[in-house]
């Protein structure tokens, strides 16, 4: 069986045929610096799910080119949308049902900002994560694996967090509000687009700002 062996050049390619530039030194061959090499992190992050999928099914696609078009291009995506909103300079974030690290660890090559908290009840999931992020050395990213209501109090208020498919946005927002800080953001990572101010007044939430994006043949939404 072939080695799978996924490398910078062909990640630059992916992401320009996806509209996105990133930024890489192909003269390296080893170790990481992050706010250089996204695109070699993002082919070490992509061989090792490819590889541990095969036994694990840590994600539907099976190929690292579906994988890079339908998941991982939400983690470009969204560290420009974090960018653009008013944080903290060093904010805490949570990411809900980090599942296998998507899409916090590939977020993570990009966007840097403070402490990172991946959180995940499935124990295989956590070590895959725990296993890509030893081995990449990502500063001040960590795994909670555990319930998200069991997430420890000395780490809280969190200034961010995101969900992916964790819960139905409405229950999401009840359910975080213990978590957040009074000024925190909730991101919200979906199919669907953005609800109206009016369907977010009842939680007590404000839409500050939406992003939508192609992602394969499929829409996808920030809010």
């Amino acid at each position: 069986m072939a080695e799978i062996n996924i490398k910078a050049a062909d990640i630059l390619g992916a992401a320009s045929k996806a509209g996105r530039k990133l930024k890489d030194n192909t003269a390296q061959d080893e170790g990481f610096k992050a706010a250089i090499d996204q695109a070699r992190f993002l082919a070490y992050y992509l061989t090792l799910l490819v590889k541990w999928n095969k036994s694990m099914n840590l994600v539907g696609p099976q190929c690292w080119e579906q994988v890079f078009h339908s998941l991982i291009i939400d983690s470009l995506h969204l560290a420009d949308f974090l960018d653009s909103l008013e944080l903290p300079a060093n904010p805490i974030t949570l990411d809900l049902g980090a599942g296998a690290g998507l899409p916090g660890i590939p977020l993570r090559a990009l966007w840097q900002a403070g402490d990172y908290r991946l959180v995940e009840s499935r124990e295989k999931r956590c070590i895959f994560m725990r296993t890509a992020l030893r081995m990449m050395k990502l500063p001040r990213t960590d795994v909670f694996q555990g319930r998200a209501e069991k997430i420890p109090s000395e780490t809280l208020p969190a200034d961010l967090i995101l969900s992916k498919a964790f819960m139905p946005w409405k229950e999401l927002l009840e359910f975080v509000k213990p978590m957040l800080a009074a000024q925190g953001r909730i991101v919200i990572l979906s199919n669907d687009p953005a609800p109206s101010e009016q369907e977010l007044e009842g939680p007590g939430y404000v839409l500050e700002d939406s992003m939508q994006y192609k992602a394969g043949d499929k829409t996808h939404n920030f809010w």
